[in-house]
């Protein structure tokens, strides 16, 4: 069995693992800066760093590696060209339709296998719950400052004809999605009222606090820019502060109306919930998955669908990586 080692490229820096077909050997965050602002060049360079850092890290050889798996935010095409405007968060128009697999693939002289970082971290998600069981289906919703998706169907990531599966984030909420309010909201993509458009930190800042905050004239956000008020909210939250929960509370409720669809689409085995928007204490994620359960309308027969936290936090997108690099390339 050959190794694979996986790359999660983002916005500030690369976290790297090795897979040995049985394990991770990587239990802490290891990684180097990114440099995506800087464009693919200097980029490039750093994954090869990485690379070069996981394998003294491992003390493997470069012979002993199959396949390396990377990751980068979206959207890409399955073959990993990044969009014609580049990820949001990379800031260099030189990324617009840049083909980052085949680069690093040339660039190592290995094998390199690509998803986009919510996949990968659907993928480990998945396999951290059911391994390599074949019979197993599951749905990802992977919350920051947007909201990337993941579908395992058949134990398989599906990634769709040019890699755009999943984008859940941008699939419409039904009109009554909320049980009692009507908020108008916009989404960077151009839609309205997407899940995306409530269930993330843009969502927070474009359109649920310009509604919320309102109905609270003395609230202490009064007066902040809106992105630094935006990332106050969560800890507000975990506090008791009265609107910021019930910020959090109308993000259960599009989720729940998003999961209502997925279930009855592909009836999966587990629901997996992860990324920054529940990076919190205990508590908070346990009233966070709670809302969601209890706002979902189940059939009878369909009550008892787990719903988990993605585990391992940020270390996910680097291994579900690797993990597809091995399923993808056969070794």
């Amino acid at each position: 069995m050959a190794f694979t080692i996986g790359l999660d490229l983002g916005g500030n820096t690369i976290n790297l693992t090795g897979y040995d077909g049985e394990r991770f050997l990587v239990q802490e965050m290891v990684e180097i800066p990114a440099r995506v602002t800087e464009g693919p060049d200097a980029c490039l360079g750093q994954l090869e760093a990485a690379f070069e850092k996981a394998l003294d890290y491992l003390g493997w050889t470069r012979d002993q590696v199959g396949a390396v798996g990377l990751d980068t935010p979206g959207p890409a095409t399955a073959t990993g060209v990044l969009c014609h405007e580049g990820p949001a968060n990379f800031g260099n128009p030189s990324w617009g339709g840049f083909d980052i697999r085949g680069a690093l693939e040339e660039r190592l002289g290995l094998p390199v296998a690509y998803l986009n970082d919510a996949n990968a971290a659907a993928l480990y998600a998945h396999w951290s719950v059911f391994g390599p069981d074949a019979d197993k289906t599951s749905v990802s919703l992977i919350i920051g400052t947007g909201l990337g998706g993941g579908i395992v169907a058949g134990g398989r990531m599906v990634v769709g004809r040019v890699g755009f599966a999943a984008e859940l984030g941008h699939a419409k909420l039904p009109c009554d999605w909320h049980p009692e309010l009507s908020i108008p909201a916009l989404c960077n993509c151009g839609q309205k009222s997407d899940l995306e458009s409530i269930a993330s930190l843009t969502g927070i800042e474009k359109n649920l606090l310009p509604f919320f905050l309102p109905r609270y004239p003395d609230h202490p956000l009064h007066g902040l820019p809106a992105k630094e008020a935006a990332k106050k909210v969560r800890g507000l939250a975990e506090e008791g502060d009265p609107m910021a929960l019930e910020i959090f509370r109308t993000q259960t409720y599009a989720i729940a109306a998003h999961l209502e669809l997925m279930i009855n689409a592909l009836d999966p085995d587990a629901v997996f919930i992860g990324g920054g928007g529940v990076e919190a204490s205990e508590a908070f994620r346990a009233r966070y998955l709670d809302g969601i359960q209890s706002a979902i309308h189940y059939r009878e027969d369909q009550r008892g669908l787990p719903i988990h936290i993605v585990p391992d936090g940020d270390r996910a997108g680097a291994r579900g990586s690797a993990l597809y690099a091995l399923q993808t390339l056969r070794l």
